[in-house]
């Protein structure tokens, strides 16, 4: 009887730690990490976004774009990358040209 009550308590803890790493789980903290790291991702991949300093933070869904680009066109392309992301509800570009 004793491995049986074991048993079902990890059973039960194992079921927990599952709800807590789907995405509807609430658990934004890993969700907007795993967000953040996609868009760093995407711009890396981007081709006309060459080398930038550019930081990505993202809170509850929303990317904030921060640090300095060439041109006016590739802070658009950096915002345009970063909304096409999964997971990104809105972007806020306070990308600089400089």
């Amino acid at each position: 009887m004793s491995k049986l009550k074991h048993r079902f308590v990890l059973a039960a803890a194992l079921l927990g730690l599952a709800g807590c790493a789907t995405s509807g789980g609430g658990n934004s903290f890993f969700d907007d990490a795993a967000v953040t790291a996609r868009v760093k991702k995407a711009i890396y991949n981007e081709p006309s976004l060459k080398v930038m300093s550019v930081s990505v933070s993202t809170e509850d869904g929303v990317v904030d774009l921060t640090g300095t680009v060439k041109t006016k066109a590739e802070r658009t392309k950096a915002s345009m990358v970063a909304g096409k992301v999964e997971g990104v509800k809105r972007v806020k570009n306070e990308l600089k040209v400089e």
